[in-house]
């Protein structure tokens, strides 16, 4: 059995010791005094052990970068809420972005240049198809066959709004059955894994092997570090890289990822909303949705051809700029909606983030709940949750029709939406309640929807508007107060981006908000930006030079008791020494600017020269002005694991010195370790979602 150290800083009784910040942890004896609150270290050791001092140091680089391998193509998975895709380049030809392949299937009016996320199992569990593949099987199969199938759509934002994440949570399919989220996660990225390899082996003319690939995963900016890993894990077990290969896979950030992209923008690549001035030939006379409709004609014409120029340099749009100018970048996808500030830096290009990434789950399903209100409010929620689970091949026909009349939505329609009801939905409403679709529809005093002869819901114009606007009102509201900060006063573009980015309804309501206090632009193709984004990001991780921390982390310590300074119940007494328990060390403040590269050096060491893992507890908090690691709001959130097997050497030194750097200036948390009196590498291993 492995001999293992856990160090819980301040909250368990583990026989170990920490030094860090001249202060640390001890390990606890029998005779520890012990209290009413749960204090980890209650008792102390040798305490001849000179501490070191943290420090930061200031990289240019990643330490690795040199033991990184070379890759010949970059592949980015833009994974979705709604749709994904993947695009890719090779590094011979970064200039050259492709677009993948066309996709099977699709709907009447919507662009099918990404697929669904949706994934269809077997009733046996196992994967059978993605996207448009999946939906059309399912919607194809015999109302009680369909029961036993798992259907899923709209599932990433599960990561989102689940508190506890874990390697254990659950998903639940259309006909009500649970199924490990991990598996789905993983059978989708293996699926845009075989995908784009069979495209690059056709293109090459030869097998493509999945070692020649960096992989590029997005995610939200807002996402917290257990839902990247969580990303990473289902990466992992889908083939695409390796725990012993992890630069393999990079995580990029949504809002980063455009940002990257509209840097290289070229004037004719985009449409501004804003009446300051003219660009791609449209004034400021031009109506929104008639600017946008123009922009979205060109791309049609154009979308045969898949590969898109960028700039090697930076686009037209830069030469306004000035070093220092800043920009905000609203990302405005399916399920979330995601903001970041940066700066440029000329004449590189490269980009500094001003201000944490903010948002929330304001996305487009926002209006798809919406409705399903409304449908509740007409018809009964008990009769749409009943629906749901006896007819969900039905349901998702509903959405589907839906989805379709949804993009049709525009401040200046003036005709009705009409949005077929499907026949199960009026024979089961039928059976259901003993009266038809229509009666419910006299009876609901919803006088703007009304029931029209050939099955169909027919909406008012302002009735879909009112759909939309709880959701764009709450993006609106979270961009007002990112205005009000000061890092923010003085921007000067805002770019909208992401697929709810085409609803002219957004468009609108962000140009009267905010086109006074800046210009608005909006690149063509807008739902391909973040995805073309993450391929750049991909062949130059190191293009965002700073970011800013989007919580404090730290660890819990001791520390010397100072009379007057430290709560009484925080002292502890041993050995004649006092000691402040539960101290917060902290690593790295909420909204702290770091850089890429630069680090946070601890050292720890081991109790026993023989132990050979030392676990220690992370804990974080949205605030800066943290004390004591039971502070209100101070949360366990994550542990480093340093493995020390291996690193001692044919003679072990009577005491070990474990030197730990950390990197919070990556899209991920990253740690490496050294033993001091060896040289050699300890492996390091931060979990956040199992701890």
């Amino acid at each position: 059995m492995e001999n293992v150290g856990v160090y819980r800083f301040c909250g368990c009784a583990a026989k170990s010791k920490v030094k860090c910040d001249s202060r640390w942890e001890i390990p606890a004896s029998e005779t520890a005094p012990t209290s009413a609150y749960s204090s980890p270290a209650r008792s102390l050791g040798d305490t001849g052990i000179t501490p070191l001092s943290p420090s930061h140091i200031v990289n240019d680089a990643d330490p690795n970068v040199s033991e990184q391998q070379t890759f010949l193509v970059v592949v980015a998975v833009d994974f979705g809420t709604t749709s994904s895709g993947y695009a890719y380049s090779f590094t011979k030809e970064p200039e050259c972005i492709h677009v993948m392949r066309r996709w099977e299937g699709g709907d009447p009016g919507v662009s099918n240049q990404k697929t669904p996320t949706t994934i269809l199992l077997t009733p046996e569990r196992k994967f059978h198809s993605f996207g448009y593949a999946a939906r059309d099987f399912y919607h194809d199969l015999d109302p009680n066959e369909a029961k036993q199938w798992l259907y899923l759509e709209k599932f990433k934002m599960k990561l989102h709004t689940t508190g506890d994440l874990t390697m254990d949570t659950d998903l639940t399919a259309a006909n009500g059955k649970k199924v490990k989220a991990l598996e789905i996660f993983a059978y989708a990225l293996q699926y845009f894994k075989e995908q784009a390899l069979k495209e690059l082996s056709d293109q090459a003319g030869s097998e493509f092997e999945n070692s020649d690939v960096r992989w590029v995963i997005t995610v939200p900016a807002i996402w917290k570090q257990p839902a990247k890993q969580f990303m990473r894990q289902a990466a992992y077990q889908a083939g695409l890289a390796s725990p012993d290969n992890s630069e393999q896979l990079i995580i990029a950030l949504e809002p980063e990822a455009a940002s990257i992209y509209c840097r290289k923008l070229r004037l004719h690549q985009m449409i501004e909303l804003s009446s300051k001035a003219a660009v791609n030939g449209y004034s400021s006379s031009d109506t929104v949705g008639a600017g946008f409709a123009q922009a979205k004609e060109h791309i049609r014409r154009n979308r045969q051809s898949r590969t898109f120029l960028v700039e090697n340099v930076i686009g037209e749009i830069w030469s306004e700029l000035e070093e220092g100018d800043k920009y905000v970048v609203v990302d405005s996808g399916g399920g979330t909606v995601d903001l970041t500030v940066h700066q440029i830096r000329l004449p590189e290009g490269h980009l500094k983030e001003l201000y944490k990434a903010t948002g929330g789950p304001y996305g487009s399903l926002g209006v798809d709940y919406e409705f399903e209100k409304l449908l509740c409010k007409i018809f009964g929620e008990d009769f749409i949750e009943q629906f749901k689970i006896k007819r969900p091949a039905a349901w998702v026909d509903l959405m589907i029709a839906f989805e379709s009349r949804k993009r049709a939505a525009a401040p200046d329609r003036t005709n009705p939406l009409n949005i077929t009801l499907p026949f199960s939905f009026i024979d089961y409403y039928k059976k259901f309640r003993g009266h038809s679709v229509e009666h419910a529809l006299r009876k609901s005093n919803v006088d703007f929807v009304k029931w029209s002869s050939q099955g169909m819901l027919r909406m008012s114009p302002d009735a879909m508007n009112a759909l939309f606007k709880p959701t764009i009102d709450s993006i609106i509201e979270h961009l007002r107060d990112l205005f009000q900060k000061p890092e923010v006063s003085t921007v000067k573009f805002l770019f909208l981006v992401g697929g709810f980015a085409e609803a002219p309804l957004l468009q609108q309501a962000v140009q009267a908000a905010f086109g006074d206090k800046c210009r608005i632009i909006i690149p063509q193709d807008v739902g391909l930006t973040i995805l073309k984004g993450a391929v750049l990001f991909g062949l130059d991780p190191a293009v965002i030079k700073v970011r800013r921390s989007p919580l404090t982390y730290g660890v819990g310590v001791l520390n010397r008791y100072v009379e007057g300074k430290h709560p009484p119940e925080k002292l502890l007494v041993k050995d004649g020494t006092r000691w402040c328990t539960d101290v917060f060390d902290k690593f790295i403040s909420a909204d702290q600017s770091v850089a890429l590269g630069e680090l946070v050096k601890r050292s720890y060491t081991p109790a026993k020269p023989s132990q050979l893992v030392i676990v220690i507890n992370i804990y974080s908090s949205e605030h800066d002005d943290v004390s004591f690691i039971t502070d209100p709001g101070v949360k366990k959130c994550g542990t480093l694991r340093l493995d020390l097997t291996g690193t001692s050497g044919t003679a072990v030194p009577p005491r070990r010195e474990i030197q730990t750097l950390m990197q919070f200036g990556d899209t991920e948390i990253k740690a490496t370790a050294i033993d001091i009196a060896t040289s050699k590498s300890v492996k390091v291993g931060i979990d956040f979602l199992n701890y």
